[in-house]
Order: structure tokens, then C-alpha cells, then sequence
């Protein structure tokens, strides 16, 4: 039977993974042995990036586990889980392309970090912003632009914020400092993250997302949402439907957790980028009851949320990917991501507080 740490979590997650716990049945999972894809030639390694490890074969209750949690749930689901010490991992649904959304600003921030490995930026270097520079949806740092002034601070700062607050102006504004969406899937693919795609930018996507072509007057006041509910419903239904389908930023499970786990592992950046980035992402405040609502008092959990629109009780994407560190010095990376599903907030954030639950019981430390 698998035993249970002593850890209290909220009900629905309990129920969960109580429900996985009795499934000794796995076949709905997929075991796949870790494959690390060498950086590509020419990149210059800082220092000596730990090994791949040999793999061994995953907990057989955690695979029961991620494959009854994603089989009860409604909806498009992907789940992903590898151990960065011991080389296995377990998914369900992992291989196919699920948006998104806000997840997407990893790959930036691994670029503007890159870009600084490389003496082409510093995280000191000042940047302006202004009211043209200003987004959609989560942006805290618009509210800082005054005027014709606008608002100096650093790439360090846009960073920062990007990672930990999810704010959309200070990625987009980074994003257009490295050389625009080019430049990212210049990094993904000079670094062989293999599935995983990279949008438009915020703008651009969310408008499709929703049917419409971008104005700028679409970023002040609630022009966008105004614009949004001025389309037929049936135009809205058909664009949400086309990004479900085929999102432009859309990333397997699978290949997000091998990211994360070679950035665990230092195989992407210098030691330095590579400690400033995941203690970032340890300090981010979005998510709360999502994957790290389930972590246990001496773990570590470092993470990125991302969360698209709804329509008509659906969302299109509903994300939590990260690093789940163990007392004893084991790590995991996890990725958990939702591409549409009618079910409430509450509904998600069980499945992924379930999946953690699980990780933590079957760790072998």
C-alpha cells in the first residue's frame, strides 16, 4: 500500500491521491527512460555540467498514481515527472502540446540569462519603460509609467518581475531587449528542448486567443475585454478552439521537464545563471495552491505558473512546472499542465497538489 507522508493537504487533493493510492494498474501511464540532448556545438561550458544519470525503472505506485489522477480528470491533461538524481520518468499524455500561456517566460528568462553568459547583456543594464510598452492581463509594473517619463529600472528588475509576479509588460519588454521571439527559439533550439514552441508575445497571442487582430488601444482601460465581447460568439468559439488545437505556444510535459531538469543539472547555464534563476523561481509569489500548495515543510519548490482566457466555463491552459527539491538533496522536475477543462480552480489545483503528494510518498531518498 503506499504510505502517506504526514503532510496535511486540502480535501480534494487528499481524495485524490487516497483514489490513486488503491490503482495497481499503470498501463494508462508511459515509462520513458530520460534522454539529455548534448548542447549544441560551440557553446561554451563555464564549468563541467553534472552527468546524465543511468537510469533506473520509477516507483510502480507512482506511475498507478499519475495515470488514475489524470484519467478521473475532465479535460486536456498532461503530466510529467523526472527524477534528476536517478534518470526516470512518468507521464501521462506528456507528448503532446498543450498551451502555455505564462510558462513561456522560463524560456525567456533562460534566454536574457544566456545572453548574459555570453557578455551581450548584464542584469544591471538599464532599460526605459513607457505606456506603449504596456501589455494585457497581469501587469503590476504599468501602474509604475508616469507619463512621458515613463519608468527606468534594469533588466534585473524585469526579471525578476516576469518570474515571480507573471508580469506581462516587464517579459514582453525583455522580450523585445534579446531580439524578439526569434531570439528564444533561437535558444530552445540551439539547446535541443525538443517539443516546445514559442508564441508571438503577449499581445499578439492573447488576440488570437480570442479572435481578434491587435489594436493598440486594446492595452488601456478594458479596451481588450470591450473589443472581445463585441465579436460573435461563434467567431470567439472558432478562435478558442483553433489555439486548443494547434497552440503556437504549445510545449509537451515531457520536454518541459527535461528543461528543467538539464537546468537542474547546470547543463544550460553558467553555475551562477543557473543559481540566480532557480532561486527566482523559488521566490515566486503566483500559484500558492497549485503544485506548491502540496510541498512539505523542508522541501524546496521552485516554479512557474501559466493560465490562459476562459470561455464558456473553459480555460485554455492551466499550468504549474518547476523544480521540486528533497531534504536530502533529490530533485524531481515536474511539469503539470491543463490545455481545456470545464473543471473549477479548485478541481486543478487538486490534481496537481495529488501528483506532488505522490512524489513525496514514492521518494526514495
Amino acid at each position: 500500500m503506499l504510505r502517506i507522508l504526514p503532510y496535511r493537504f486540502p480535501k480534494p487533493a487528499a481524495a485524490l491521491l487516497l483514489t490513486a493510492a488503491v490503482c495497481a494498474c499503470g498501463q494508462d501511464a508511459n515509462v520513458h527512460l530520460a534522454r539529455v540532448v548534448p548542447a549544441a556545438p560551440g557553446t561554451v561550458a563555464l564549468t563541467a555540467p553534472q552527468p546524465a544519470p543511468r537510469a533506473v525503472s520509477a516507483p510502480s505506485a507512482l506511475v498507478a498514481n499519475v495515470a488514475m489522477l489524470a484519467r478521473q480528470f475532465d479535460g486536456r491533461v498532461g503530466i510529467a515527472v523526472r527524477s534528476i538524481e536517478r534518470g526516470w520518468s512518468v507521464d501521462t499524455g506528456g507528448d503532446q502540446l498543450l498551451p502555455q500561456q505564462s510558462v513561456s517566460k522560463l524560456w525567456v528568462a533562460m534566454t536574457v540569462l544566456d545572453y548574459r553568459d555570453r557578455g551581450r547583456l548584464r542584469l544591471t543594464d538599464p532599460v526605459t519603460l513607457y505606456r506603449d510598452d504596456i501589455t494585457l492581463f497581469h501587469q503590476p509594473i504599468a501602474a509604475l509609467i508616469k507619463g512621458d517619463q515613463g519608468y527606468p529600472t534594469t533588466v534585473g528588475e524585469l526579471l525578476q518581475r516576469a518570474l515571480t509576479m507573471s508580469d506581462n509588460t516587464a517579459n514582453d519588454r525583455l522580450l523585445r531587449y534579446v531580439g524578439g521571439p526569434n531570439a528564444v527559439r533561437d535558444f530552445i533550439q540551439r539547446k535541443g528542448l525538443g517539443d516546445i514552441r514559442f508564441g508571438p508575445g503577449e499581445r499578439l497571442l492573447q488576440s488570437q486567443t480570442a479572435g481578434l487582430v491587435w489594436q493598440p488601444s486594446y492595452a488601456f482601460g478594458n479596451g481588450f475585454a470591450l473589443a472581445r465581447n463585441r465579436l460573435p460568439r461563434a467567431d470567439r468559439v472558432a478562435a478558442f478552439e483553433r489555439y486548443v488545437a494547434d497552440p503556437p505556444d504549445g510545449a509537451a510535459p515531457m520536454a518541459i521537464a527535461g528543461a528543467l531538469a538539464r537546468l537542474k543539472r547546470g547543463d544550460l547555464l553558467s553555475p551562477e545563471s543557473t543559481r540566480y534563476l532557480i532561486g527566482t523561481m523559488e521566490s515566486s509569489h503566483t500559484g500558492k495552491q497549485r503544485m506548491r500548495g502540496a510541498v512539505p515543510p523542508g522541501w524546496s519548490f521552485g516554479h512557474k505558473t501559466g493560465t490562459g482566457q476562459d470561455l464558456a466555463g473553459r480555460t485554455a491552459g492551466y499550468n504549474d512546472v518547476g523544480l521540486l527539491m528533497a531534504p536530502d538533496g533529490s530533485s524531481y522536475a515536474i511539469a503539470i499542465m491543463i490545455g481545456d477543462t470545464p473543471r473549477p480552480i479548485p478541481a486543478r489545483q487538486a490534481l496537481m497538489q495529488a501528483v506532488v503528494a505522490s512524489v513525496v510518498a514514492n521518494h526514495r531518498g
